[in-house]
């Protein structure tokens, strides 16, 4: 059975967003950036990363991500990606090793009650938005005042990243939570 795959342009020029008909992720968003990582939880990201020229690749629940490096080619590139997910996804292979995915995000999961409206604000709020860019951003850390976030997917490197970082979800997150002033990325 074959996989209906969209592609969508994102605005990072060097990140693609595919959207396809299948469930890859009951929620959230997961994210390579390199081989081992990939190797070690998620089948699909590793076949992905094996194409000459991609330097990282982001799971979404319905949509994979895309990131090339300065040697890749869209117009190469994206015969590969598209090849590779309709093989993958057509065999029915598995995408992540879910217990492993499980075990990173518990071992990164925030906690104490400022960690956790911030949290509950990226993933009810941002995460959504960001997401239809075929990005995400997840929480690292807070600490004295500051929060620290992972853009992945498109969001890394994209040209507008900082503004959305500092006049989107800066301000919501001051305006939402005092104790706030200022967020990074890391």
């Amino acid at each position: 059975m074959s996989v209906n795959i969209q592609l969508e342009w994102t605005p990072n020029p060097s990140t693609l967003k595919y959207v396809v008909d299948r469930k890859l992720l009951g929620g959230g968003a997961v994210n390579f950036t390199n081989r081992d990582e990939a190797q070690a939880k998620s089948p699909l990201a590793l076949r992905l990363m094996d194409i000459q020229g991609v330097t990282a690749v982001m799971l979404g629940t319905n949509f994979v991500t895309v990131t090339k490096g300065e040697s890749g080619e869209w117009d190469e590139l994206n015969d590969s990606v598209m090849s590779t997910l309709d093989t993958h996804l057509s065999e029915n292979l598995p995408v992540v090793d879910e217990a492993a995915v499980a075990a990173a995000r518990q071992a990164t999961s925030a906690d104490g009650t400022v960690e956790q409206r911030i949290q509950f604000i990226l993933d009810e709020e941002i995460r959504p938005a960001v997401a239809q860019d075929g990005g995400d951003i997840t929480l690292d850390r807070f600490e004295d005042g500051i929060v620290y976030l992972h853009m992945k997917g498109s969001c890394a490197g994209c040209p507008s990243s900082t503004a959305t970082l500092k006049m989107g979800i800066e301000g919501r997150l001051r305006e939402m939570i005092p104790e706030v002033t200022e967020v990074v990325s890391v």
